[in-house]
């Protein structure tokens, strides 16, 4: 019992700064526990939590509560790591069978859908370190690289490599899209942003 305790207090005080530190708008801890986002966060880790423990009905009745507070969907049978940060968080969905990783970072309108009817992986999965933009929607059960950036409004329906920049509906990579289209990010990528507004990572 104190472990479990221990864990959760560990990943609750985790989920806050990451918060804080994830938002240059954030001014105190007192403001970020007022952030939906993070509320989704935690809803999500109780509802996966009772999910484990074989009651699937009562862990998506309280995930719909938490949709209907946040206008965040994280299904609880989704694996998530830690340190997520759901920033805005109004109309995120994740899927049943997505995974994500550690020190993610899922900017608002970001879908993570299936693309199939079958009881079997079917949803993204996100390695450690990836940012996804504002609307962006990944399907299917491809694999995003650890630090990879899918800039935000990109449509993603295959694998995106380990540090690779994604952008554009069908995505592609930024080091492979033709000069005339790149031409006008070469000078915002070498100050670390993208043409879309979402951050490099570094």
């Amino acid at each position: 019992m104190l472990d479990t305790l221990h864990r959760i207090r560990r990943t609750v005080h985790e989920d806050v700064r990451t918060a804080k530190e994830n938002d240059p708008a954030a001014r105190s801890t007192a403001e970020v526990l007022l952030y939906a986002g993070l509320h989704a966060v935690w809803f999500y880790r109780v509802t996966h939590a009772i999910a484990r423990r074989g009651h699937p009905l009562a862990a998506r009745a309280l995930s719909q509560v938490a949709r209907f507070l946040t206008g965040v969907e994280i299904h609880p049978a989704a694996e998530i790591g830690r340190r997520l940060f759901v920033d805005h968080g109004m109309g995120v969905v994740v899927g049943e069978t997505a995974e994500v990783g550690d020190d993610v970072v899922l900017y608002h309108g970001v879908t993570l859908g299936g693309t199939s009817m079958a009881r079997e992986k079917r949803h993204p999965t996100l390695g450690d370190g990836v940012t996804v933009g504002a609307n962006a929607t990944l399907l299917g059960p491809i694999t995003v690289g650890e630090g990879a950036t899918v800039g935000a409004g990109a449509v993603v329906t295959r694998d995106v490599p380990a540090g690779a920049t994604v952008v554009g509906n069908p995505a592609s990579r930024v080091d492979e899209r033709p000069d005339s289209e790149a031409g006008g990010e070469e000078d915002e990528e070498r100050e670390g942003h993208l043409s879309d507004g979402t951050a490099r990572v570094h």
